[in-house]
C-alpha cells in the first residue's frame, strides 16, 4: 500500500496569504466600491501581481456577482462566507457548494465564531460543510479557536482538538485536500489587540502538527484572525502564513498597508510601493 504523501508547504516560496471578511458591514453598492478599489491595488501590487502574497476576499452572498465581476483579470480569489452541508433539497434558504462554483467561487468561510454563536453551527454542522466545499472543489477557510481566554497549551489543545473534529469526516483522496485554517481566538475577535504572539504561535504549532500527521491533507496554510491588523503580520515574525482580516481591511487604504507589510516579509530584499 503506498504511503499518504506528506503534507507540503515549503515556507521560502509560498506565498503569505491575506484574507478579507466583508461580514455584513457594508451593502451591495458600497461592497462593490471597496471591491473595485481592492481590485485597482491587485492589479498594480507587484506583491499580488508576482504571487508573492495570495489575496482572497469573502463578501455578503447578494455581493458576490458584482465583487466577482470586479476582481475579473486579477489574481484575487472570491469566495462565500458560509454554505450549507447539502448540495440539493428542501433546504429553505440554504446556499449550495455548487452553485457558489458556478457563480465564480473559489473559496467557502465555515465554522466562524458568529456562525457558531448567532446560528447554531456546531462542530457536526462545521464538519459536513468542510466536505462539502471540498467536494465542490472549494477551499475551506476552516476557523477555528477557543472560547475563553485560558493558558496556550490549553488553548492549543483544545484549538486542536477543534481542527480534528472539523477534519475527521475527509475521504481518502489521492491528489490530497488543500485547506486554510485561521486560527481566531474567539475572545480576541472584536478587541482592539490582536491574541499575543507567543500565544499564537503555541497554539500554530499544534495546527501544523495535526496537519501534517494527517495524511490526507495535501496542503494546508494557517493563517491567523482575531483583530488581526498592521503590524500583526510582522509581530507574529513568521509564525503564521498570513492574517485572516475582518474591520482592519474595511478601508482599502490600510489593506494596501498590509499587503506592503506581506510583501517586505515575503523578501526582505523588496522595496515596497
Amino acid at each position: 500500500m503506498t504511503e499518504p504523501a506528506p503534507l507540503h508547504r515549503d515556507a521560502l516560496h509560498a506565498p503569505i496569504v491575506l484574507g478579507v471578511s466583508l461580514k455584513l458591514y457594508m451593502d451591495v453598492d458600497t461592497t462593490t466600491r471597496w471591491s473595485h478599489a481592492v481590485s485597482d491595488l491587485a492589479r498594480a501590487h507587484p506583491a499580488i501581481v508576482q504571487g508573492r502574497v495570495r489575496l482572497f476576499v469573502l463578501p455578503s452572498l447578494p455581493a458576490l456577482p458584482a465583487v466577482r465581476d470586479e476582481f475579473e483579470g486579477t489574481p484575487v480569489g472570491v469566495g462565500a462566507q458560509d454554505l450549507f452541508w447539502e448540495d440539493r433539497g428542501a433546504f429553505t434558504g440554504a446556499v449550495s457548494g455548487a452553485d457558489l462554483k458556478t457563480v465564480g467561487c473559489a473559496y467557502a468561510e465555515v465554522g466562524h465564531a458568529e456562525r457558531r454563536s448567532l446560528f447554531g453551527d456546531d462542530d457536526e454542522a462545521v464538519r459536513r460543510k468542510v466536505a462539502a466545499a471540498l467536494r465542490n472543489g472549494l477551499t475551506p477557510v476552516l476557523c477555528v479557536g477557543e472560547t475563553a481566554k485560558s493558558h496556550a497549551a490549553a488553548a492549543a489543545a483544545a484549538t486542536g482538538d477543534e481542527l480534528a473534529s472539523a477534519i475527521a469526516a475527509l475521504p481518502p483522496t489521492g491528489s490530497g485536500h488543500e485547506l486554510i485554517v485561521a486560527y481566531e481566538p474567539r475572545w480576541a475577535i472584536g478587541q482592539a489587540e490582536p491574541a499575543p504572539a507567543e500565544h499564537v504561535a503555541e497554539v500554530i504549532g499544534e495546527l501544523r502538527a495535526r496537519l501534517a500527521a494527517d495524511g490526507r491533507i495535501r496542503s494546508a496554510s494557517v493563517i491567523y484572525g482575531g483583530s488581526a491588523q498592521p503590524g500583526t503580520l510582522s509581530t507574529l515574525a513568521g509564525t503564521a502564513d498570513g492574517l485572516f482580516l475582518g474591520r482592519f481591511a474595511h478601508d482599502p487604504g490600510r489593506l494596501a498597508l498590509i499587503v506592503d507589510e506581506a510583501d517586505a516579509l515575503s523578501d526582505p530584499q523588496v522595496t515596497t510601493r
